[in-house]
C-alpha cells in the first residue's frame, strides 16, 4: 500500500496585486508543516505540484525545511492537473449573464463594490464567488471563452490518476495542490455529486492535509482536511 497526501497551499496574497504568492504566514504555515513532517520521521519518495506559484512555494518550503535539516527529499515535479479552477475567469465571463437571469447576482457584486476593507470585504467577496461557482458547476449557461467545470474536473482526475500510476508499493507521495483540486479529488473518491467538491473546498484550510492509502485501482480517503500540526490558532485560515 501506498500513501498520497494532498496539501493545500499556504495562505496566498488576498487582496493584493499578486494573489498567487504565499504570505509570509502562508511561509510560515508550509514551514511548520514541514516541521511537523519531520518531527514524526516522516519519509517523502515523490513531490508534486501545480504550476501556480502558491503551489509550487508551498512544496518548496517543504524541501528546504528538510534539506536544513539535513533531510533527503526529492525534486518537485509539475503537473498543470493539479490547478486551481480560474475563479476570476469564471467571474468575469458568467457574472453578466447570471445577473441578467437573476438580479441576486447583481446585489451580491453591489455588495462587494461597497464593502470597506477587511473582513467586510472578504465576506462580500466570498459570498458572490459561492454563488457563482454553484452555476460554474451546474454548466447551465451559454458563455463560452474559459475553462468548463467538467474540464476542471476532468484534468484534476488525469493528475490524480497519473501520481496513484507513477510510484510503487509502499511509497508516501505528498501533492500540493489547491482547494478545489483537492475537493474534486475527494469528491471523486467518495463517487459523491459534483456539488460537493465546491462545499469541500469552502472548508479546506491552508496547509492542511488530505490523506489517502492505495493500492492500484483500490484508494481510500483515511483523513480530510488535517491541521492538528498548526497549533497557533493564528496559523488557522482559509485563503
Amino acid at each position: 500500500m501506498s500513501r498520497l497526501i494532498l496539501v493545500r497551499h499556504g495562505q496566498a496574497s488576498f487582496f493584493t496585486d499578486n494573489y498567487d504568492r504565499l504570505s509570509t504566514l502562508g511561509e510560515r504555515q508550509s514551514a511548520v508543516l514541514a516541521e511537523h513532517w519531520l518531527a514524526q520521521g516522516e519519509r517523502l519518495d515523490a513531490l508534486f505540484c501545480g504550476t501556480l506559484q502558491r503551489q509550487r512555494r508551498t512544496g518548496e518550503v517543504v524541501r528546504e525545511t528538510f534539506e536544513a535539516a539535513g533531510v533527503d527529499c526529492p525534486d518537485l515535479e509539475v503537473l498543470p492537473g493539479l490547478n486551481e479552477y480560474h475563479g476570476d475567469q469564471a467571474m468575469e465571463h458568467l457574472l453578466p449573464e447570471l445577473s441578467e437571469r437573476d438580479s441576486r447576482f447583481q446585489q451580491l457584486k453591489d455588495n462587494l463594490d461597497s464593502a470597506a476593507e477587511g473582513t467586510e470585504r472578504y465576506r462580500a467577496f466570498h459570498l458572490l464567488l459561492e454563488a457563482v461557482v454553484i452555476e460554474y458547476i451546474r454548466d447551465d449557461y451559454d458563455t463560452n471563452g474559459f475553462e468548463r467545470w467538467p474540464e476542471f474536473c476532468t484534468r484534476v482526475r488525469d493528475a490524480f490518476n497519473d501520481i496513484r500510476g507513477r510510484k510503487g508499493s509502499g511509497q508516501n507521495v505528498a501533492a500540493f495542490a489547491s482547494g478545489g483540486s483537492i475537493g474534486v479529488i475527494v469528491q471523486t473518491v467518495l463517487r459523491a455529486p459534483d456539488v460537493v467538491a465546491a462545499e469541500l473546498n469552502w472548508r479546506i484550510h491552508n496547509a492542511s492535509t488530505t490523506q489517502f492509502t492505495y493500492s492500484g485501482p483500490r484508494i481510500t480517503l483515511d483523513n480530510f482536511n488535517g491541521i492538528h500540526h498548526l497549533t497557533d490558532p493564528e496559523l488557522v485560515t482559509y485563503r
